[in-house]
């Protein structure tokens, strides 16, 4: 297991030094001056040739790349072209409220999508069936920006029963320790803040859960029905145990081991495709922030967090492996 866990951690870092070529390759393919963006269109030539020798734009790209790498090595992923900022300190900033989104919908997911596919398995064939696998298509297969929209629409204008857009009500008196708001008021105790700022994520989580909550329910049916048809489940069943018993007992464990892996995989694009479902609740997280800076051409910070993304995406997929291999000891580094 350890020689698995140490040989799996060293392929983060080809992966991540590609990513980190293709990114800065690609920010520097789209057309644009970064130095005349930041200056303005009636900036004189002397003034953008010294923002660029400045910036390093002069030099080579490759030279530009290294000095990029080091950079981002050392925690520096850059100053913001718009604003000035640091752009590791804005991502810091807004990380948590991507996270307390993309972790509520996960959970959400989880509570429903795994219920829903066991009961499709079991009652193999029946209505529920049907009716969970039309309803896991029309999931996967909704656009979720028509889904936000309609949402906020039905639930927030026409029937006034959520908010459709920030993380609390400006008139709500609250401070926040850190940019965790729902943490922060259960550990402050702030029962009105809590309640507030669980009632603006209502929204927000269900239009980002609707296509895991599918992907799990159809990953869960299909891997139920394979270990439903196996000969251990068969002997359980023939020594007379209940049928809760076998499916919780000895069904469920070895059926959710492919859902741990899909799980995973959803947890990273939760993260890294939030930009829809943030722009249209103007939910301030990192993908609301990478939109406004794409409408700005602020190259640094879409460098930045797409980095910042790619990295979490792929320590996610890291976790979820070794994970996987602590539930399946079978499972060997080939």
């Amino acid at each position: 297991m350890r020689q698995y866990a140490v040989r799996r951690a060293f392929t983060v870092v080809p992966v991540l030094l590609g990513v980190s070529i293709l990114v800065f390759g690609f920010i520097h393919l789209i057309p644009g001056d970064p130095a005349l963006t930041m200056l303005g269109e009636r900036a004189t030539p002397q003034k953008v040739a010294e923002v660029r020798q400045r910036l390093g734009l002069d030099k080579p790209i490759y030279q530009q790349y290294l000095i990029y790498l080091g950079r981002v090595v050392r925690g520096d992923l850059g100053i913001s072209i718009v604003r000035g900022d640091p752009v590791a300190r804005d991502l810091l900033r807004r990380f948590p409220a991507t996270v307390e989104l993309a972790t509520s919908a996960i959970l959400l997911a989880l509570a429903l999508g795994v219920p829903i596919g066991i009961v499709s398995a079991v009652w193999r064939n029946s209505m529920i069936d049907s009716a969970s696998r039309v309803w896991a298509l029309v999931g996967v297969s909704m656009p979720i920006f028509w889904l936000g929209v309609m949402l906020a629409w039905v639930f927030g204008v026409q029937l006034g029963w959520l908010p459709t857009g920030f993380r609390l009500d400006s008139a709500t008196d609250f401070r926040p320790w850190s940019n965790f708001v729902i943490l922060d008021a259960l550990l402050q105790r702030n029962w009105e803040a809590f309640g507030d700022a669980a009632r603006h994520l209502v929204l927000p989580a269900v239009a980002l859960a609707t296509i895991p909550l599918a992907v799990i329910a159809r990953m869960t049916r299909a891997s139920m029905l394979e270990v439903l048809s196996r000969d251990y489940i068969r002997t359980a069943e023939a020594k007379g145990l209940p049928q809760v018993a076998v499916i919780l007992r000895h069904a469920l464990r070895n059926a959710l081991l492919p859902v741990m892996t899909v799980v995973g995989l959803q947890i990273g694009r939760l993260l890294a495709g939030a930009i829809l479902t943030e722009t249209i609740f103007s939910w301030p997280g990192i993908g609301l922030w990478v939109y406004e800076a794409i409408e700005s051409r602020d190259y640094a910070i879409v460098q930045g967090a797409s980095l910042f993304i790619a990295v979490i995406f792929v320590t996610v997929n890291l976790v979820t492996d070794l994970l996987y291999a602590v539930a399946d000891p079978r499972i060997k580094y080939d």
